[in-house]
């Protein structure tokens, strides 16, 4: 029986309870305390004010349903170890632990191609070893190691707790209904059938909104073109100091774990790159912004004050690629505008693409159970709006402007 209880009261879903010794022993670890000075949604709080929950939040969130998704599974006769329920529990509290500052908004710009979860993963090997290899079975999981491949699915997935809360609390915390998903409906149809996660056939509907919702949001939230426009700001940000940090100019120095990474990271992952990683937040680069607002370079100054300030780039989405005329005349004005040449002019002005795809069957499948035994992915059931919509990806361009 475990020693340690704590009860956590959560906005979105009431009281959640922590009563296992190892799960509290990771959520009292730094690493995973860094959670909290990391915004959930990078930016989006520009548009939307109450967007301002933390890693911490969803993190927690997404624990609280993996307990009541494996409760779930249980009661349909799942037989899930207490390890297993540990471990996944742990895979789950510890899948978004590699974020950096300003989370998907500075995603291999700050670390050039090093993925979220590869960080993740390395930061739970280093946590691993702080808690005696009490970590192995959750990163045998974590890593779809494990021959039970549904306790895998549960932590990432098509169907994951993960999408589940996050969908309902982005919701939650931006007031965007489109997002509500009825998370609690869609556990209630989870079922095991050859240690796969699947979706008992009455659940068709649930999943169905769950889907339109994910993409509803997407395009409402996520990639709401004036959070879009605040976003690529900070990483043409990032891109200046990169630049100017490269020819040794000193004075982009924060006195911060930003340092490092600008002056003396590479490349390599090790345990001391770790630990200065895990220093890092957006904390940090808020502070290393509100600095460079007075440096005179021009660029970055013009930048960290426009986004400190709310006076974003003026975007434009459309279905087709911009013509080349029109980015050249708006990259002549911009640079008639601000008294710099074109080369300038580019940090201000520019293009880009925004996809969003609602279910990839290739990737990841949602199976469907039905009564009678037989198994089909849900975008091969006989049901127009999935069948037709539910995989076509959407790609729109933007173009950033003055």
């Amino acid at each position: 029986m475990s020693l340690k209880r704590k009860i956590i009261n959560d906005p979105v879903y009431g009281f959640i309870t922590i009563s296992d010794d190892l799960i509290f022993d990771i959520v009292a670890h730094p690493y995973y305390q860094r959670l909290r000075r990391i915004h959930q949604m990078a930016l989006a709080y520009l548009v939307y004010p109450g967007a301002v929950h933390t890693r911490l939040h969803h993190s927690l969130g997404a624990y609280h349903l993996m307990c009541l998704a494996v409760t779930e599974l249980r009661n349909k006769g799942t037989v899930i170890s207490v390890e297993e329920e540990v471990a996944v529990k742990a895979g789950i509290l510890l899948h978004d632990v590699g974020h950096g500052p300003f989370s998907h908004a500075l995603e291999n710009k700050f670390l050039s191609g090093v993925h979220h979860e590869t960080l993740s993963l390395q930061i739970m090997q280093v946590m691993n070893e702080d808690l005696g290899g009490q970590l192995d079975l959750a990163i045998e999981i974590f890593t779809d190691k494990y021959p039970r491949k549904f306790l895998h699915q549960l932590i990432s997935g098509q169907l994951d707790v993960d999408r589940m809360d996050y969908l309902t609390r982005d919701s939650f915390f931006t007031g965007v209904s489109e997002g509500v998903i009825g998370y609690d409906r869609i556990l209630k149809m989870l079922v095991v059938h050859e240690d796969e996660l699947m979706v008992e056939e009455k659940g068709i509907y649930s999943i169905e909104k769950f889907l339109v919702a994910r993409r509803q949001m997407y395009w409402q939230v996520y990639l709401h073109k004036t959070v879009m426009s605040a976003e690529v700001m900070l990483g043409n940000i990032l891109k200046r100091v990169r630049e100017l940090s490269a020819n040794g100019i000193e004075a982009l120095k924060t006195g911060g774990a930003t340092d490092f990474f600008l002056y003396n990271f590479d490349g390599k992952m090790n345990r001391e790159t770790l630990n200065q990683f895990c220093q890092l937040d957006d904390i940090d680069f808020s502070f290393a912004i509100k600095r460079w607002s007075h440096h005179p370079d021009f660029v970055l100054s013009e930048l960290c004050k426009r986004l400190l300030n709310r006076q974003l780039l003026k975007i434009k989405l459309q279905a087709e690629p911009f013509e080349a005329a029109e980015v050249q005349e708006k990259l002549a004005d911009a640079a008639k505008q601000l008294g710099v040449d074109e080369s300038i002019a580019s940090y201000f002005v520019f293009t880009g693409t925004a996809n969003n795809t609602m279910y990839q069957s290739q990737d990841e499948r949602i199976n469907i159970l039905f009564k009678d035994g037989t198994v089909k992915d849900i975008a091969a059931i006989d049901n127009s709006l999935i069948h037709q919509t539910i995989s076509a990806p959407i790609k729109k361009f933007y173009i950033c402007s003055l």
